[in-house]
């Protein structure tokens, strides 16, 4: 009888927890759901191709921060696959925290950390080893998909 009664509180016990085992908690979270808008504007770049300039709006993540430390910065990009415009960047960025790879959309800027490259995809591919993902292209990418090189100013927008 004893080891029913310990066998029935320890199950009611177990239930202040949820089914994956972790303790629910009411406590505010720590982490900021929104950016304020110093952060969002910091955030912002500029593209500027020939005539054109595309916006694009940046993660926060210790890749993108190295990335901004090199802007602003001219590149040629040159087509990759029919998918992407790829460039060597002058210096490898932080991989820290990095996911160990991504599945790019079209619109995104990311990082190839195993050639060291940057990326903007003007078509749909799919998941790659060592692709971290800087950002998204805020609207109309079709400046970038033009056949062959392109180049490139990359600054951030003006405060």
């Amino acid at each position: 009888m004893l080891i029913l009664v310990l066998a029935l509180a320890m199950s009611l016990s177990s239930s202040a927890c949820r089914a994956d085992n972790s303790i629910t908690s009411n406590a505010p979270s720590e982490i900021p759901t929104e950016l304020s808008t110093e952060q969002a504007n910091r955030m912002k770049i500029n593209i500027r191709v020939g005539n054109e300039v595309v916006t694009a709006t940046l993660i926060d993540s210790k890749t993108t921060q190295d990335f901004i430390s090199l802007l602003p910065l001219t590149l040629t990009l040159e087509d990759h696959a029919n998918t992407e415009k790829v460039s060597d960047l002058p210096r490898r960025l932080s991989t820290e925290d990095a996911p160990s790879g991504s599945d790019p959309a079209v619109g995104d800027i990311a990082y190839y950390a195993p050639w060291g490259n940057l990326a903007m995809y003007y078509n749909d591919f799919g998941y790659s080893n060592g692709l971290i993902i800087l950002g998204k292209i805020d609207g109309d990418i079709e400046a970038l998909n033009v056949p062959g090189s392109v180049e490139v100013t990359i600054e951030l927008q003006a405060q």
